[in-house]
């Protein structure tokens, strides 16, 4: 009876092993899943940020565009213009 209560200790403490041992496999699953669940939640981020200094960048640079070719001309450009000038370079940007 002692030998079958040692076979069945050892028995529950190789389960409890392998347990453990899934468990640590499956924790550390989830967290590279976390990992590059964020990874790309980043990339995303900056991805949008770069999209939005580009259009803050060509509407500057529109901008100067015809600031400059005002000064060039030596005349003023009306509103209609000028709007018309900065969605055209926009859009060539």
């Amino acid at each position: 009876e002692l030998a079958q209560a040692k076979t069945e200790a050892a028995s529950i403490i190789d389960q409890a092993r392998q347990q453990a041992a899934a468990m640590v496999e499956e924790a550390k699953t989830d967290a590279r899943a976390e990992g590059d669940r964020l990874k790309e939640a980043a990339q995303a981020d900056i991805a949008q940020e770069m999209n939005r200094a580009k259009e803050s960048l060509r509407s500057q640079v529109a901008t100067l565009s015809v600031v400059g070719a005002e000064q060039v001309l030596g005349a003023s450009i009306d509103t209609k213009q000028h709007a018309a000038l900065l969605d055209k370079l926009a859009a060539e940007l």
